[in-house]
């Protein structure tokens, strides 16, 4: 798996994830309970992953959609 980003950003998580599913991407998030338990003060983020074979189309979707300033490099 490979991490897409990393934020708190509940809106734009929501926007990626409806971006990926909807090409069948399947997205996996991770911290999102520790992000929760820390009171979304930003010291645990949210990641968004992908499985190595869809990271190309993934980045490049985000990319497309506005988004690619937020992409973990």
């Amino acid at each position: 798996m490979v991490e897409l980003l990393r934020t708190n950003d509940a809106v734009l998580i929501s926007f990626v994830r409806g971006l990926l599913e909807a090409e069948s991407i399947v997205v996996v998030e991770l911290d999102q309970h520790a992000s929760i338990m820390d009171g979304s003060m930003a010291m645990v983020q949210r990641r968004l992953m992908v499985d190595d074979e869809d990271e190309r189309a993934a980045r490049q979707l985000l990319k497309d959609a506005g988004v690619g300033h937020a992409l973990k490099t």
